[in-house]
């Protein structure tokens, strides 16, 4: 990787998230999407001044992990199986993908065994994609109300993703509702919730987030080319 073109990259963005996301107060956090880089190509990330990093596979994380561990704050931003989170339950800082309640049962039951409570986010497919994970946007509050009763997880608020190639307008459509809804639920006052995070956004349309209240982004691409 081209260590250059990687900080004018990091620093390109930020410039960007700062822009459109002045409304809201406060730039989005950039999550460095590394599922393609080597471990060596990863820790790149931290000398371009990257804190946080999110990958999509857990056997992926595993293998980086004697090198990066303690380097970043690490995302997990794929589908999760139940079956693997006892492999990054010690080693994750957040969970964005949880969507159904046989996964936030395991990760509570795994937060438990470890004397932790995991911060997540509840994955909301508010495009409607079949192919996709994620909640139907009428099925969050019952499953927020759910978590709220298990004591090893800590929902921190909501995430999304959009269809690739999906037109400016439709995205600007969804991403406004998702802020709405997140603003909405942390109305309801949950107990032991913090409804305050809203990742979405990735290479192709993190601006459009930050414009519409996103407080995390996922940026690959955008960033190594």
């Amino acid at each position: 990787m081209d260590e250059m073109l990687l900080k004018q990259n990091v620093d390109r963005i930020r410039g960007v998230l700062e822009k459109e996301s002045a409304p809201f107060g406060k730039a989005p956090r950039l999550i460095a999407v590394t599922k393609y880089l080597s471990a060596e190509d990863t820790l790149l990330m931290h000398t371009a001044g990257i804190t946080d990093i999110g990958e999509n596979r857990v056997q992926v994380l595993r293998d980086k992990l004697p090198l990066i561990g303690g380097k970043f704050s690490l995302h997990l931003i794929g589908r999760l199986q139940s079956n693997k989170v006892k492999y990054i339950i010690k080693d994750v800082s957040m969970i964005h993908s949880v969507d159904h309640l046989s996964l936030l049962e395991e990760i509570d039951r795994q937060a438990q065994l470890h004397e932790t409570r995991m911060d997540i986010l509840l994955q909301v497919n508010i495009a409607g994609e079949a192919q996709k994970g994620g909640v139907a946007p009428d099925e969050v509050l019952p499953l927020l109300k759910t978590a709220s009763r298990l004591p090893g997880v800590h929902v921190r608020g909501l995430m999304t993703m959009m269809p690739l190639g999906a037109p400016e307008d439709f995205i600007v459509e969804k991403f406004t509702a998702m802020r709405t809804m997140l603003d909405r639920l942390r109305d309801e006052a949950v107990a032991h919730t913090d409804m305050t995070e809203l990742s979405m956004g990735m290479s192709q349309d993190y601006h459009l987030a930050a414009r519409c209240g996103a407080t995390m982004v996922r940026v690959g691409s955008a960033l190594t080319k």
